[in-house]
């Protein structure tokens, strides 16, 4: 029996031996504390600092670009400030210090937003500008549709339905470079007309922040100032040409004048159905949503990106992207807002 103890006690040993052999040729196992473990397993996340969400058309950016950005496995970050420069700049600081990857920024004020990309830039964050241009800073890359071609889009289609007459245009947010640019196109266009004296511009207002109540403030004035004599109105989006159709209905004009308008917001290809808008200017936003969300995936992965396009705003030459928009009335309505689902017919009160 003692001798059989003996044995076992001794096997014991060798197998313990051999245990802390092995033991001692496996690599040190890596200690961390909890708020030190690796952060390379965590999803990249994109800031988007909007301008607004009043407008319809700037509510289905938020959702698009949310879908968009979740569906490649990244986390995003919203809010918007509703026209207030002050919380858009706090807004995007806020992300900034969170530790965003990258911010994408819809300004309200042009030159305002340029504070928001120097605090980024100075955190090592890139920036990009969706659908509006910053002006004076180093932006890394600006990504929205051709606005001056949305202005001669507007102005072809006027000059088609009256080639000579009266025209008054009602702007956009003189702080929105977009307005500008869209403005631009518009004269370019309408230029040799104004040459030749076949229009005569005899009102021209930009409008605070885009505000329809302001439109049909601006329209009022021009039919009281011009005795009712205008043939044409080209407002530089549906929201400002629903204000002005709404000044023109105080009159009985409401479907006799020709208003241009863009975004193709849905009150707007209700008015086209209606007979009392002429058109708008149709902007697939989900392309512009996509090509932002996978442009910001590259750049917050360090990757190199080169447009073949640049735009000047005021600061440097800016690499840009930029979309194609298409004019659109009741003849192609099916063809370009049906067909891609940016309004169903049964949303389209009245479409047959």
């Amino acid at each position: 029996m003692k001798r059989l103890l003996g044995l076992l006690l001794l096997m014991s040993a060798s197998v313990w031996l051999a245990a802390c052999q092995e033991d001692s040729q496996l690599p040190e196992k890596s200690v961390f504390k909890e708020d030190e473990m690796p952060q390379d397993g965590e999803p990249l996340k994109i800031g988007f600092a909007m301008d607004t969400l009043k407008e319809e058309r700037w509510l289905k950016d938020r959702e698009l670009f949310e879908q968009a950005i979740e569906s490649r496995g990244l986390e995003v970050d919203i809010a918007a400030a509703n026209g207030d420069d002050a919380l858009q700049i706090a807004q995007a600081e806020e992300m900034i210090q969170e530790g965003i990857d990258l911010l994408v920024i819809v300004p309200h004020n042009a030159e305002a937003t340029a504070a928001i990309v120097h605090k980024a830039h100075g955190a090592g964050i890139k920036v990009i500008a969706y659908d509006r241009l910053v002006k004076n800073a180093e932006i890394d890359l600006y990504v929205s549709f051709d606005n001056e071609k949305v202005g001669e889009l507007q102005a072809e289609k006027m000059l088609e339905l009256v080639p000579e007459g009266n025209y008054v245009y009602i702007g956009g947010a003189p702080t929105d470079n977009n307005a500008h640019l869209l403005k631009k196109g518009v004269f370019d266009v309408l230029q040799p007309a104004i040459e030749r004296g076949d229009i005569n511009i005899i009102y021209d207002e930009w409008t605070e922040d885009w505000a329809p109540e302001q439109a049909f403030a601006h329209m009022s004035q021009a039919l009281e100032i011009n005795g009712n004599q205008i043939d044409a109105v080209i407002a530089a989006n549906d929201a400002t040409a629903g204000g002005a159709i709404e000044a023109l209905a105080q009159q009985g004009l409401a479907g006799s004048v020709p208003v241009a308008g863009q975004d193709a917001e849905l009150a707007a290809v209700q008015r086209i159905v209606d007979g009392t808008q002429s058109m708008t200017v149709y902007k697939p936003i989900q392309q512009l949503s996509e090509r932002v969300a996978a442009l910001a995936v590259e750049l917050a992965e360090g990757n190199e990106i080169e447009p073949t396009v640049s735009i000047n705003n005021g600061k440097s030459e800016v690499p840009s992207v930029l979309l194609e928009p298409t004019a659109v009335d009741i003849g192609n309505l099916e063809s370009t807002i049906l067909a891609d689902n940016f309004h169903s017919e049964e949303e389209i009160d009245g479409m047959e």
